[in-house]
């Protein structure tokens, strides 16, 4: 691309923070916004694998900020609970039972994961009549023994909604195998993946978990955790996803394979001459010298 096209595109569009701050949007709520599909981004055709919005975008949303931002508003399990109108201890159950999902979570001072949901998403579960049960009364009796057998679904629903998100991000078949990638432990990509030039570059292309920490601290290695797959169906279920998006990249854009390196000439052969020379060598040999 040459560089007065880049500049034309880079005037349609804008960067995220510019973006942000024109739909008076804060960072964390035009992040999530655009997670969510409802604010379109483009690829930095610059490089470097970042996003940018287009102007059109932003016109279009102009004027919408107060409407937008409520719709990304989060929020944690007390205020939950008090948005559905039920005991806090109930919207917990509710949670690990894979009922609501969450949308976000940061660690606590004390390494524990506080789980966000969306504001919105709850609203309509407990404007549903059908989810009524759910919210009043005993719980039926099989999802309390669920509850006592210990299911908690929050972190596999998270991961479940995460991979959706970086799904829609992704700019390739390549670029999809590697967000699935990103779910599975690599000893698990190893097994899915046999063909070493694949599996390397499907572990470049993993996406980093959310930072909560610099490299290496307990939030970081907590975050990796919760990225990677735990149950044994879940962890299934992305090996398969990543075999049907290998599958479908390789027959879109296969892997270039090594050239064979040329085969050295057999011990005490000399190498012959190529081309019209060479031939005419063979077929003419020099008489040996007397």
């Amino acid at each position: 691309m040459s560089g007065t096209t880049l500049v034309q595109n880079h005037q349609l569009t804008c960067a995220p923070s510019r973006a942000a701050r024109e739909l008076n949007l804060r960072r964390g709520e035009f992040d999530l916004a655009v997670h969510l599909g409802r604010i379109r981004t483009v690829p930095d055709e610059g490089g470097g694998g970042g996003r940018r919005v287009p102007r059109t975008e932003i016109d279009r949303l102009r004027g919408r900020s107060e409407s937008l931002c409520e719709s990304v508003r989060v929020v944690g399990t007390t205020e939950a609970a008090a948005l559905m109108g039920i005991p806090a201890g109930r919207f917990t159950r509710v949670a690990k039972l894979g009922l609501v999902t969450p949308v976000r979570w940061y660690p606590n001072r004390y390494r524990a994961v506080v789980w966000l949901y969306l504001a919105e998403e709850l609203r309509r579960f407990a404007a549903d009549e059908a989810n009524t049960p759910l919210l009043t009364g005993r719980t039926p009796a099989e999802l309390s023994d669920r509850l006592r057998a210990g299911v908690d679904q929050r972190a596999r629903n998270w991961r479940g909604r995460h991979c959706g998100f970086l799904l829609r991000q992704a700019d390739g078949p390549w670029e999809r195998a590697g967000v699935v990638a990103g779910f599975l432990d690599p000893g698990e990509i190893d097994e899915v993946l046999t063909d070493p030039r694949e599996r390397a570059r499907v572990t470049a292309l993993r996406p980093a978990p959310p930072a909560h920490g610099a490299p290496g601290s307990p939030a970081a290695q907590l975050a990796e955790e919760l990225m990677t797959a735990a149950d044994p169906d879940e962890i299934d279920w992305f090996r398969h996803d990543l075999a049907r998006e290998a599958a479908q990249a390789r027959a879109h854009r296969p892997e270039p394979r090594p050239t064979a390196p040329a085969r050295p000439p057999a011990p005490g052969r000399p190498a012959l001459a190529r081309g019209l020379r060479g031939w005419l060598l063979r077929r003419n040999p020099r008489p040996a010298a007397h």
